[in-house]
């Protein structure tokens, strides 16, 4: 079937400026706690595009690890082609594509580091083997073969045999402040629900209809 032809009619539900929450924190919760009850798999699964010092774009797939009224967070070795990129141009978009109910919800804001104790608490509670992996894994570098990550996963398993695992120094979390949150509802004919949270200079929320 030619690309052109694969085509669906968003029918599901409609997004209303009422029906919204006061702040986008809360309006997200509720649609990821709805993603959860239709059992979407890894609803927290968010699309993260960041840009280097050039603007030239990179995106990827990672999982949502925290949020609230800071922000949203997410963890990474600060070496790999993000890390790196955050360091140069801290900006970043993320887009949660929640397909099966016709919505998705895209957030964009600057990026800090979160702090040292905060990583550390989620890096500890990580299984043993995910700890051991963000040692053995140099992100986004060329490796001669996968033989390079089981040779140093084997190492590490035996050097951290019965021990805690110490958080690597490259590795932690990142935060994003959003500036501006959009709820997106599909609808018939194309003629989308777009509502889009905008933070005001006071900290206050601004919602925006935006034409699809």
């Amino acid at each position: 079937m030619p690309l052109a032809d694969l085509r669906k009619d968003y029918s599901l539900a409609g997004l209303k400026e009422q029906d919204l929450a006061k702040d986008p924190f809360r309006q997200f919760d509720k649609w990821f706690q709805e993603a959860e009850a239709a059992k979407i798999p890894e609803p927290n699964a968010m699309t993260l595009a960041t840009a280097d010092r050039t603007g030239r774009p990179s995106a990827r797939t990672v999982l949502l690890k925290g949020v609230d009224g800071r922000g949203f967070v997410f963890f990474t070795n600060y070496e790999s082609r993000k890390g790196r990129e955050l360091e140069a141009n801290p900006h970043a978009a993320l887009v949660f594509p929640w397909i099966a109910l016709e919505r998705q919800v895209i957030v964009n804001g600057p990026v800090t580091r979160v702090s040292r104790e905060e990583a550390e608490a989620y890096f500890h509670s990580r299984p043993h083997a995910n700890q051991l992996s963000a040692w053995a894994s140099p992100q986004s570098s060329i490796i001669s073969g996968r033989t390079v990550l089981e040779q140093n996963l084997k190492a590490l398993e035996k050097k951290y045999a019965g021990q805690k695992v110490p958080m690597p120094p490259h590795w932690g979390g990142f935060r994003l402040t959003p500036e501006t949150v959009e709820f997106w509802q599909g609808r018939r004919s194309r003629l989308h629900d777009r509502l889009r949270y905008r933070r005001e200079s006071d900290g206050s929320w601004t919602v925006d209809r935006l034409a699809p």
